[in-house]
């Protein structure tokens, strides 16, 4: 493995604000472990492969669910559609008084009921990534609506505005 040099520390707000310039969508990692459900939004999660189907989030060492999904073993992600703010801003360590969060189990995992997207997966395999620790999971289980997704970016939560009706023609591998 090749040795990265330093270029000299990184403000870690510097480090916030330009990763944050990143547009991403919003999702709410949910896990049961000792018949406690936790979950917590996270935008650090992204697709590993088609085949096998895997997923890969990743969770700060210091965040109440990283320990929780290594006892769980299994975790969903769920997408959350425009308009669900409520649920983010909730589990982004910010509770709402009184929100009321219905949960369905698919396979002993806990999604959230009215997600606009959501996979349940086994963890596969974890790595540590300074203080993170990025999981991948094995994907059994996904279901999708149309609504569109709620957007982050540049600390604040948006939606999209669609250009147009032109779906690019893609390669099967590009």
């Amino acid at each position: 493995m090749n040795a990265i040099e330093p270029l000299g520390e990184i403000d870690p707000a510097h480090f916030r604000r330009v990763m944050g310039r990143f547009a991403s969508g919003v999702t709410v990692i949910t896990a049961s472990a000792e018949g406690e459900i936790r979950g917590m939004t996270a935008n650090a999660f992204m697709s590993g492969s088609l085949s096998p189907p895997l997923c890969i989030i990743s969770i700060a060492k210091r965040a109440r669910t990283h320990d929780h999904v290594i006892r769980a073993g299994k975790f969903a992600v769920n997408i959350l559609a425009n308009g669900q703010e409520k649920y983010a801003t909730h589990y982004a360590g910010r509770p709402i008084p009184g929100l009321e969060v219905a949960f369905e189990h698919v396979g002993g995992i806990p999604i959230l009921k009215d997600a606009s997207a959501y996979m349940t997966a086994d963890v596969v395999a974890q790595h540590d990534c300074g203080d993170h620790t990025i999981f991948i999971g094995h994907i059994h289980y996904m279901s999708a609506d149309n609504r569109p997704p709620l957007v982050y970016h540049s600390g604040h939560y948006a939606a999209l505005a669609y250009l147009g009706d032109v779906s690019p023609s893609l390669p099967e591998f590009w």
